[in-house]
């Protein structure tokens, strides 16, 4: 065989080794989430006024709740040929990114917010007690499915997040508050990316913690307590 047949030949080879890899679904898809608050419209009741302003929040890690075997999984890729992949977070823990999520919509919101305490199993016995700060704010992860499902003309993304926030006294070791909701997005998109996986779950966690404060009772809670 002529030289330039030999390596005519190994090209294609080459390429079809290529296509067929691309072909081939991966062991898992990796995410990550995050909330960015800067856009956040924060309704004026929750606001602080200058005692608040006095005092410190503190965020505890999220607890991961869910009754699930590997709780590292948070979502599924289901192929085109059926198979389902995992999807994993990338480099921030889901107990993680819902507590930053939390710190960052607060400091917009205008308080001082401490950095992110470690995990706090959410019961009254244990709740700690940080440094200048009377109000410690925690949280669970009840359920978490960041999922698509891969079709031609178009992917199925679909996120669903449902969070349980606690809001407690650390003086007097009583948890005063807890509040519960769910966030889902859904979105028709040509393409596939784990990054568009992302995106997804970075809106839902935005949208859940967003309805988390837009409720009254919890502004009044934290008030009620920054003031004591």
């Amino acid at each position: 065989m002529k030289k330039n047949g030999l390596k005519g030949l190994l090209v294609f080879i080459a390429a079809a080794a290529l296509g067929l890899a691309g072909c081939a679904a991966p062991g898992i898809y990796s995410v990550n989430m995050g909330y960015d608050a800067q856009r956040a419209s924060v309704p004026s009741y929750l606001k602080p006024d200058q005692k608040a302003l006095q005092s410190i929040i503190s965020v505890a890690e999220f607890s991961d709740t869910r009754k699930i075997g590997d709780p590292l999984v948070i979502g599924r890729v289901i192929e085109k040929n059926g198979v389902k992949v995992l999807v994993l977070p990338k480099t921030t823990k889901p107990t993680e990114a819902m507590a930053q999520g939390v710190r960052a919509y607060l400091r917009r919101a205008g308080y001082n917010v401490s950095g992110l305490l470690g995990r706090w199993d959410l019961r009254e016995q244990t709740i700690p007690q940080p440094p200048n700060s009377r109000l410690l704010i925690g949280g669970a992860i009840e359920e978490l499915e960041v999922d698509c499902r891969r079709a031609f003309p178009t992917n199925t993304y679909t996120t669903k997040i449902r969070l349980t926030l606690y809001l407690a006294d650390t003086a007097q070791k009583k948890i005063l508050y807890r509040s519960t909701v769910e966030a889902t997005t859904s979105l028709e998109h040509a393409l596939f990316s784990e990054a568009r996986l992302g995106e997804q779950a970075s809106v839902a966690l935005g949208d859940a913690i967003e309805k988390l404060f837009e409720k009254h009772e919890l502004s009044q809670q934290i008030s009620e307590l920054l003031r004591r």
